[in-house]
């Protein structure tokens, strides 16, 4: 099926009882079963089921089954956040005295994790992305993890996916990649040698800041089996469903980071209108920034659809049908961003991108707060740089809104 087309129709199961033609939202917090037998049976995974929804529900498994489809792997697990995703995929395959070699140029929430992963010792090294000399000598014996994203939040570099899954594969170690930014609308990294593949789901999949989700899914193609994963040698017999089995029946379970039916029947629903959506927050993006570039010569813009983009030839090998809705500029001072972004009429201030509505933030003072001087400038964030998360309203009245923004401050 063509992306729009499965958007609606992949990895669902039509109601014929009652004919819903969408999946319920399952408020229950266990189920019941018509015998102790049938109970115990779901409990040992002897006979499909669900019996508490911290570790299954209907709603939830059907979002995680539509996930699975668009990303091209072999299942999925729904959780409560983006954070928990990335949480419990790392921690599903590392243990203390394990390095992931990771890019630097990651959303300031990942890299605040991987530093406190430290007290669990494990470590990080972080490299240049797309710096393939500098990312294979950093793996080392007791690297565990590649770890990039699709597009970086908010660098906007775009990852050369299939050479770094070349890379990892090469040292025997998987490649996780957070697709966050690009979603699988623009490009699905299991088809270039990904083999965990996140999303937070709270953004474009979601698509109107209604709840907060993430969602991993799991290629398959990883071979546990490779003698660097102890960890995983009782979870051989589930073959290429190890790693699902592994989270499904440990942290996942343990640690109670679910995903409400709640937030997942949101998902549904963005889901039915992401390409839509993405395809026209795309196409404005790709046109504010060429207005911003050819009008306000003051202005830096960085953006992967524009020619001076460092991402430019990559991106229009690895992204499909754009470049993302989100571009950053740079406005001389952290005062010209505040009052620019003050200045706004349409664009709401806030820390979330993937709306239907445009937004602004300024990392510097939010999202990397809490970063070092070195791991912002890593990762492409300084004094001066506004984020702009690119909605679906009509551009001109964008480009209008942020032309009488720019005009407020002298010499913008």
């Amino acid at each position: 099926m063509k992306f729009n087309t499965a958007v609606l129709h992949e990895g669902v199961s039509r109601d014929e009882r009652f004919g819903a033609t969408l999946t319920p939202i399952y408020f229950s917090s266990a189920f019941q079963h018509s015998s102790a037998e049938e109970l115990a049976d779901v409990f040992s995974h002897k006979k499909p089921g669900f019996n508490y929804t911290r570790t299954g529900n209907p709603t939830v498994s059907a979002f995680e089954n539509r996930m699975t489809k668009l990303e091209k792997g072999i299942a999925s697990i729904g959780f409560s956040s983006g954070m928990a995703a990335v949480s419990n995929a790392l921690l599903n395959i590392l243990s203390s005295g394990d390095h992931v070699v990771a890019t630097a140029t990651l959303y300031g929430g990942t890299i605040y994790l991987f530093n406190d992963l430290e007290q669990f010792g494990i470590t990080t090294t972080f490299v240049r992305n797309n710096d393939f000399e500098q990312i294979e000598n950093a793996i080392r014996d007791n690297t565990k993890v590649l770890f990039a994203e699709t597009i970086g939040n908010p660098s906007l570099d775009v990852t050369d996916l299939g050479k770094l899954a070349e890379i990892a594969h090469r040292h025997n170690i998987p490649f996780v990649v957070d697709n966050t930014v690009a979603t699988a609308y623009l490009v699905r990294p299991v088809e270039f040698g990904a083999d965990v593949v996140i999303n937070s789901s709270s953004k474009y999949i979601n698509g109107n800041s209604t709840g907060i989700s993430g969602v991993l899914t799991d290629s398959g193609n990883f071979n546990w089996n490779n003698g660097k994963f102890q960890n995983f040698d009782k979870f051989k017999k589930f073959g290429k469903f190890a790693f699902i089995a592994k989270l499904r029946n440990g942290l996942f379970r343990d640690l109670g980071a679910c995903l409400s039916p709640q937030n997942a029947f949101y998902n549904l629903l963005g889901l039915e209108t992401l390409a839509l959506r993405f395809e026209r927050s795309c196409s404005n993006a790709l046109k504010l920034a060429r207005w911003i570039a050819e009008n306000h010569s003051a202005v830096t813009v960085n953006y992967p659809g524009l020619e001076t983009s460092p991402s430019y030839e990559i991106a229009g090998r690895i992204l499909k049908g754009g470049y993302g809705s989100i571009i950053t500029i740079r406005v001389g001072s952290r005062e010209n961003a505040f009052k620019i972004m003050n200045s706004l009429k349409l664009a709401y201030i806030t820390s979330n991108i993937g709306d239907t509505k445009t937004l602004v933030l300024h990392p510097a003072s939010t999202i990397t707060v809490n970063n070092t001087e070195e791991q912002r400038i890593a990762s492409g964030v300084y004094q001066d740089l506004v984020r702009i998360s690119v909605g679906v309203e009509d551009i001109e009245d964008l480009i209008e809104d942020f032309d009488q923004a720019f005009k407020s401050v002298e010499g913008v």
